[in-house]
């Protein structure tokens, strides 16, 4: 999708990448209402969802849920998240999360967003990110209706 935002950039998304635990899920557990937002974008991106998989319970959370699933193998998530979006195209990204090791991947993104949500949201991800929403179902929001996100983001 084709994201013209005046004075800022022209971005032609084709991705968003989630973190998972603090972003869509908590606990281990995916956030009630988040599957038929998956599909809607699922829709118009190539939707994934990154994580260390820290209480083994994501394939099992996003077992029919329409996303690409990338579990972590490395013990440097920060540089791994960074490099994942890189590969698929960093500037047809919007990547979403929250944590200190997701901040290289909000920073390099075309667009990052951080998620101040029920663990928070670490001072580095707010910092490298372009864009703050209080939850997860706004960013998803933001993703599917783009003029929100020109309106915020123009210059």
């Amino acid at each position: 999708m084709v994201i013209d935002i005046p004075h800022f950039k022209r971005f032609d998304i084709r991705h968003i990448v989630f973190d998972y635990n603090g972003t869509v899920a908590k606990d281990g557990q995916l956030l009630d209402g988040l599957p038929d937002l998956f599909h809607e974008l699922a829709e118009l991106y190539t939707v994934h969802v990154i994580t260390a998989d820290t209480f083994g319970s994501v394939a099992k959370e996003l077992e029919g849920v329409d996303v690409r699933l990338k579990i972590l193998a490395s013990s440097e998530h920060t540089n791994e998240k960074k490099d994942f979006v890189e590969s698929i195209g960093a500037e047809q990204c919007i990547a979403i999360g929250n944590g200190n090791n997701d901040a290289l991947m909000l920073e390099r993104s075309g667009i990052g967003i951080a998620i101040v949500g029920d663990e928070g949201c670490s001072t580095t991800a707010l910092m490298k990110s372009d864009l703050v929403c209080r939850n997860i179902v706004e960013a998803m929001e933001l993703c599917l209706h783009p003029k929100r996100l020109i309106a915020s983001l123009r210059r």
